[in-house]
């Protein structure tokens, strides 16, 4: 719903036939004097929460829009998952943001995928316009221009916003075998490749030490490595090496570095108690979905691995909105799917609520469509046969209903939608057309050289801003490469040995007399860091990482 997009609209009818009872015998009214509708009745009770709720807006029903009838969402159930869908066009990303705005009035931090860069006016004081005054006198609304305390990230630095970065090592080989789009004989063999580094030490920093480590062990020195646990061929070998070369090629490195991003950040509140908002700037990479949407990935797993467990908790720790979903589910394969499910149904108990943003129900595997409790259904188009398919597949995806749903669902307007979510007591509210609130924010881009202004005098820019470049993998193999042909040189025996003791020397692991090194052993004393030690991995082959 952009600022042209608040004004009225014909709203959806109902289905008479499917309505218990024609109209209220109470006093309730709306405005204007007219009792509710019995069926309207129903469905408002449904929504008339005790505690803390966000307000969405008010009830559609029989071709009117009915405000005394507010449709609300439990603070509480935020973290019971949802699904924001709907064609595009239609107002999904302003109902992310007038669910982000009250997240963050109630102090959760809240996350955001802008992927087409107009999500940086939640930051900034909306600007009242005839439209907007129109829309919340329809849902009796008192609107009020505010923004939100926000930060601003990138990817790879790319675009305006801080640094995100992971190092391969904690990314992981089943989240890069989905960038890379291996088969999955070559992601068994990257995920072997992870092992032994892990154990041996060799962190994982940057491509190029994924390289370096690939590449040795493709080698004559290091095929031995691997060959007690199934082995590297060098055909598997060289098709990852490939993927690699052409993924740098397409300007991929930037996103794999130190220093890594601490997902952490995002569960902080500013002096005032408000949630932060955190807005990843998606523009400039829009036209690399796997990636980004792998990236997303990538953090709500880190998320996962590293927070406690906190059962039901009064509001959410953070709720995080997963843009153009799709895109993850696309090609993936069922190892993958297995661990998006299991991540999405045990990351509630830490307190963390997920929200799938895509057009249709369908863009979202059953297993994960089962596990998200609240729906915001906005219009769907239905002008092919395909279109009237996916319209079937998704009303019957609802519960039962007073409305005609397939009639509903394609006569919706812009900033209107179809809702039902997770009562106080856990049990799916009533289906309700809903004409929505606008938000208090700006709905649109905020001016790029505030954004940079923003950016820059963020905390975090400093921490973040610079790449590092530390020894790692690559540098490691290379010393000994270089020492050992030093010692040696290109196959001939160090002097004053026999040709069979040089032999055996070109024939030890150049790993192996890593691990031997002292430096390896002093790093190896040390508690806490990574070298040395076997790398602990989560459902995504992600590495835990201690805060």
């Amino acid at each position: 719903m952009s600022d042209s997009d608040t004004g009225s609209r014909t709203p959806p009818t109902a289905a008479p036939e499917r309505v218990s009872g024609e109209a209220a015998t109470g006093p309730e009214a709306v405005s204007g004097g007219a009792a509710l509708p019995a069926e309207a009745l129903r469905i408002a009770a449904g929504y008339a929460f005790a505690g803390p709720a966000l307000d969405l807006g008010a009830l559609l029903w029989d071709g009117r829009c009915l405000p005394d009838a507010q449709i609300r969402i439990p603070l509480p159930m935020l973290n019971r998952h949802g699904l924001v869908a709907g064609a595009t066009g239609t107002g999904k990303t302003k109902t992310l943001q007038l669910i982000a705005e009250q997240l963050s009035a109630q102090g959760v931090p809240v996350f955001l995928a802008d992927v087409k860069g107009d999500l940086s006016g939640i930051s900034e004081p909306g600007a009242e316009r005839e439209k907007v005054r129109a829309r919340a006198e329809e849902v009796q609304q008192t609107w009020t221009p505010a923004g939100c305390p926000a930060e601003f990230l990138a990817l790879g630095g790319l675009g305006h916003g801080i640094p995100v970065r992971a190092t391969v090592t904690s990314f992981g080989p089943v989240l890069l075998s989905k960038v890379l789009q291996l088969n999955q004989t070559q992601e068994q063999s990257l995920g072997l490749i992870f092992h032994y580094a892990d154990q041996k030490g060799l962190e994982l920093v940057d491509l190029k030490d994924l390289r370096a480590v690939v590449a040795f062990l493709s080698s004559d020195e290091g095929k031995q490595e691997l060959k007690g646990i199934g082995g590297l061929s060098t055909a598997t070998a060289g098709v990852i090496l490939r993927s690699l070369t052409a993924f740098e090629a397409q300007g991929m490195s930037p996103f794999f570095g130190e220093p890594e991003f601490d997902t952490g950040e995002l569960l902080r509140t500013v002096p005032d108690g408000r949630g932060l908002v955190s807005v990843l700037e998606l523009p400039e990479v829009q036209d690399r979905p796997q990636l980004f949407s792998t990236f997303l990935m990538w953090m709500l797993a880190d998320l996962f691995h590293d927070l406690p467990e906190v059962g039901d908790a009064d509001k959410p720790k953070l709720v995080f909105f997963f843009d153009e979903a799709h895109l993850l589910f696309t090609g993936a394969s069922k190892a993958f799917l297995e661990s998006i499910t299991q991540t999405v149904r045990l990351i509630r108990s830490k307190g963390v609520g997920v929200f799938f943003v895509t057009q249709t129900p369908k863009d979202v595997p059953a297993d994960v469509l089962a596990q998200l409790g609240n729906r915001v259904q906005h219009a769907l188009r239905a002008f092919t046969p395909d279109d009237q398919k996916a319209l079937k597949a998704t009303v019957r995806t609802f519960p039962d209903s007073g409305y005609d749903l397939e009639e509903v669902l394609t006569a919706l307007g812009i900033g209107e939608a179809v809702v039902t979510v997770l009562s106080e007591k856990g049990a799916p509210t009533p289906v309700a057309a809903t004409r929505l609130r606008a938000p208090g924010s700006l709905m649109g881009p905020v001016d790029a050289d505030a954004l940079d202004r923003a950016v820059r005098e963020a905390a975090l820019y400093g921490r973040y801003a610079q790449v590092g470049d530390r020894g790692s993998a690559y540098e490691r193999l290379t010393a000994q490469e270089a020492a050992r042909a030093r010692a040696g040189g290109e196959g001939a025996p160090a002097p004053g040995r026999t040709p069979a003791e040089g032999r055996r020397k070109e024939e030890a692991s150049v790993v192996q007399q890593v691990v031997a090194s002292g430096v390896f052993k002093s790093l190896a004393r040390s508690v806490g860091t990574q070298i040395g030690r076997e790398i602990t991995r989560s459902l995504f082959g992600t590495a835990r990482r201690r805060r």
